[in-house]
């Protein structure tokens, strides 16, 4: 479990501050000693107490030091003053360049745009005509291929609506011979007279006095009976 780290801030109680004080001191002034013997390296260090008492180590000369720290921040700061310096007329040369880019682009666009046509010469007048017709020539391209993807998509559309509807007819005709098959495969069921036998039948509308007639089974016509 990592724990978090925890906030540094003034001791309170003024024994124990003095106490802290004097431990991390001389620890310091023991760190700064170590490093300039073992490294050797130019240390000067300075402490001054709660109380305004001066505390410090030097491994040379602490003026020496101080004069040498000083040296060093100027010519850093020079050196910084100078990269700035070097910054800033750069920065103003690309301006500059920017703004007669710009109007340069500026002056095209209206030439372009037909306008202030009057301060242009002849040569001038050519290269603004040639670069109008490199411009139409490019929209004209574009238009182009637009148009044909358009064309071959619409071409793709109707080949798939052909390809339906072949498939949509082709499905009407074998549903319409299923049809006309099942039509003729349809049995005659029992007890429905023919078209033969419903020509053959004749049906009685004379009024008959004493026991009706009997049907001759060959010719299905009534023939009378005599009574004794």
């Amino acid at each position: 479990m990592v724990r978090g780290k925890t906030q540094m801030k003034r001791i309170e109680n003024p024994t124990s501050r003095q106490v802290t004080f004097s431990k991390r001191r001389s620890g310091l002034l023991k760190k700064a000693f170590e490093l300039s013997v073992l490294c050797d390296a130019e240390v000067g260090l300075m402490v001054f107490s709660p109380r305004g008492k001066l505390y410090e180590f030097s491994s040379t000369s602490m003026a020496k030091t101080i004069e040498r720290y000083k040296s060093h921040s100027k010519d850093s700061a020079n050196h910084h003053n100078r990269v700035t310096e070097q910054n800033i007329q750069q920065l103003k040369f690309e301006t500059a360049a920017l703004q007669k880019k710009i109007q340069f682009l500026e002056a095209s666009k209206k030439k372009l745009l037909a306008e202030n046509l009057d301060s242009c010469s002849i040569e001038e007048l050519h290269q603004t005509e040639a670069k109008l017709e490199q411009s139409l020539q490019k929209i004209r391209g574009k238009k182009n291929r637009l148009l044909e993807d358009q064309m071959a998509k619409l071409t793709e559309k109707q080949a798939a609506l052909l390809r339906e509807n072949g498939a949509l007819r082709q499905k009407v005709e074998e549903q319409c011979k299923m049809q006309q098959t099942r039509e003729q495969t349809v049995p005659v069921t029992e007890g429905t007279p023919s078209n033969e036998e419903e020509q053959k039948i004749e049906v009685e509308t004379e009024l008959h006095i004493g026991w009706p007639p009997v049907r001759s089974p060959k010719t299905n016509k009534a023939v009378k009976k005599h009574s004794e």
